[in-house]
């Protein structure tokens, strides 16, 4: 643990112990999010889920990177991840991205990925507002999560029709905002 890491957030009011109650429930979002989207983009097939298992697969591999991203931050704030996987799942910050009762609709599977990143905008936007100007290796950390999951929330709202968000579809590296805390 950081001690003066978790001393110096403290000080600033913020309560390191609820802090890292968030960051555990969005970190296991995040692992049970590309645990669910492993499944759903296995299953984007035929004309209509082909187009879309590229961008699905963009945001299951972000949401991992995202775990990977968040860990340090929890431990060095004093935290840990539950030793057991079940608690690790059913404490999860967003509800499973179960796969839809229809494997063969993809509009329901495009409703179950963009309510997923909907949630996970809610929760790092919550996280930012908390740190904002006092702890600002989380906020930032949020804050780069934040920008690629609203990305992901874009690219699953264009494909249901709900207007045009301006955004493209990344190529190259995954986690262009996230990715400096993988190094």
């Amino acid at each position: 643990m950081a001690k003066v890491a978790r001393e110096m957030v403290e000080k600033t009011g913020i309560n390191v112990d609820e802090l890292v109650e968030l960051l555990v429930k969005n970190a296991a979002a995040e692992l049970t999010t590309f645990y669910y989207y492993t499944i759903l983009r296995v299953n984007l097939i035929g004309l209509e889920g082909e187009g879309i298992k590229p961008i699905a697969e963009a945001a299951r591999i972000e949401d991992r990177n995202h775990f990977e991203a968040l860990v340090p931050r929890i431990y060095e704030l004093g935290g840990k991840l539950p030793d057991d996987m079940k608690e690790f799942h059913d404490i999860s910050a967003c509800p499973p991205a179960n796969l839809p009762s229809d494997p063969t609709d993809v509009k329901a599977m495009l409703q179950v990925l963009v309510e997923a990143e909907r949630c996970a905008v809610r929760g790092y936007t919550h996280i930012c507002n908390l740190t904002a100007g006092k702890d600002h290796r989380t906020y930032d950390l949020s804050l780069a999560i934040l920008h690629e999951e609203i990305e992901h929330e874009a690219w699953f709202s264009e494909f249901l029709g709900e207007g045009p968000s301006g955004h493209y579809l990344r190529t190259g590296d995954t986690s262009p905002f996230a990715g400096k805390f993988l190094r």
